[in-house]
Formats: C-alpha cells, sequence, structure tokens
C-alpha cells in the first residue's frame, strides 16, 4: 500500500485498540469456574486431587487467557500491532500489502498471512447487514427526490474495523515511522506455564 508522504508537522494520534468484548465476558467466566474448581481441589482434596488441581489450573488458566483475554489490535499512525494467543506481531504499515475480511480478518505481508483474533468475523452479522442493505435499497428506488441524501449502507462490525485498518494504512504507507519488515515474538509467558502444567499433569498421571 502507498499513500503520498505526509508532512512532519501532522499530529500522530494514540493507538486505536480493537477486542472483542464477548470474548472478554466469556473468559472471565471460564477463568472464574476454572479457578473455583481448581482451588476447590486444592484446598479440600485429599491425597492427589491437591496436585492435579494445581496442575489443571496451571496449564487451563494460561490457555484460557490466551484465547480470551489476550488478543487485541492496535493501530496508529505507523503500524498495526496484532497481539494473538501466542505470538505478537508487528507491522509497519509499509509492509502491508492488504487486508482483507473473508472468514477470518487477516494482514498480508511478503507472502505471510497473519489472522487477526481480536476481531472476530460473524456472518450472522453479515447476513443481518446484508438485509439492511436491501431494505435500505428498496427504499432508496422508491424515493421520488433525486437530491435526497441517503444513509451510508449498513457494514458488519469486522468489515467496518476492515475498512478503518485500510484507512490507516493507506494514510501511514509513507510515513517515516511506518518503514521496515514485521516483527514476531513469541508470549513465552502465556506457552512456558500451559506447557509446565501439561507436564505436570502427565507425570501425575504416569505415576498415579
Amino acid at each position: 500500500m502507498t499513500s503520498p508522504s505526509p508532512s512532519a508537522d501532522e499530529p500522530v494520534y494514540q493507538d486505536r485498540v480493537y477486542r472483542s468484548p464477548m470474548a472478554i465476558v466469556g473468559g472471565v467466566l471460564m477463568l472464574a469456574l476454572i479457578l473455583w474448581l481448581c482451588g476447590d481441589a486444592v484446598l479440600r482434596g485429599e491425597d492427589a486431587a491437591p496436585w492435579f488441581g494445581a496442575a489443571a489450573a496451571l496449564f487451563a488458566v494460561p490457555l484460557t487467557v490466551a484465547f480470551t483475554l489476550r488478543p487485541a489490535v492496535y493501530a496508529n499512525a505507523d503500524r498495526l500491532r496484532v497481539r494473538n494467543p501466542f505470538r505478537t506481531v508487528e507491522l509497519p504499515w509499509a509492509s502491508v500489502d492488504a487486508l482483507r475480511s473473508s472468514y477470518s480478518v487477516e494482514a498480508l505481508s511478503g507472502g505471510a498471512k497473519y489472522q487477526l483474533w481480536a476481531v472476530p468475523v460473524s456472518l450472522r452479522d453479515r447476513k443481518k447487514a446484508a438485509r439492511a442493505q436491501a431494505r435500505q435499497a428498496g427504499a432508496a428506488g422508491g424515493t421520488a427526490d433525486p437530491h435526497a441524501v441517503h444513509a451510508p449502507p449498513p457494514r458488519a462490525q469486522a468489515d467496518r474495523t476492515v475498512d478503518e485498518l485500510r484507512e490507516l494504512a493507506e494514510r501511514g504507507a509513507g510515513r517515516p515511522g511506518a518503514q521496515g519488515s514485521p516483527r514476531v515474538r513469541w508470549a513465552y509467558e502465556v506457552i512456558a506455564p500451559a506447557l509446565a502444567g501439561a507436564v505436570l499433569l502427565i507425570v501425575l498421571l504416569v505415576t498415579r
């Protein structure tokens, strides 16, 4: 994506943050359930039950956080930062070839494809938007006044987010701070405890 080089005096605004509210609510509820069940096993269990409870919590809590609370997308004038369950990808706008929304929202860069977990695609939302567009088109067709102002056609939430990101990419690709290559960092703070919990569970099952 290319755009004219912006002036040096162009203001830089803080990041736009995109997250899934439903994922956050679901994650909080799942964490509460896991902590309740595992905590009860640790505090009241007998024999190896406390160890199983601790191992299960060590395994399940990081994975729950990874898939529900962790995913987020941060976008500013210079770059797109995608925080997925197990890694964080930083994409300067000049390195982004395209943004697309099909069954998932994806950023394409140099032959690589990065999924935006925090922006889920809802087919139901799309069908609802399509029905609203059809109703709006029918109403506009029956309007006698050629100068009547019509509201923009409704779009699904994921598609609106992609439109916003594309606009940021087109405006920011020429900025000096938007140059560079994608950078990937693995989320070892999530991977390590989950692996430790899995190993502890296997050891407990084998030595029962």
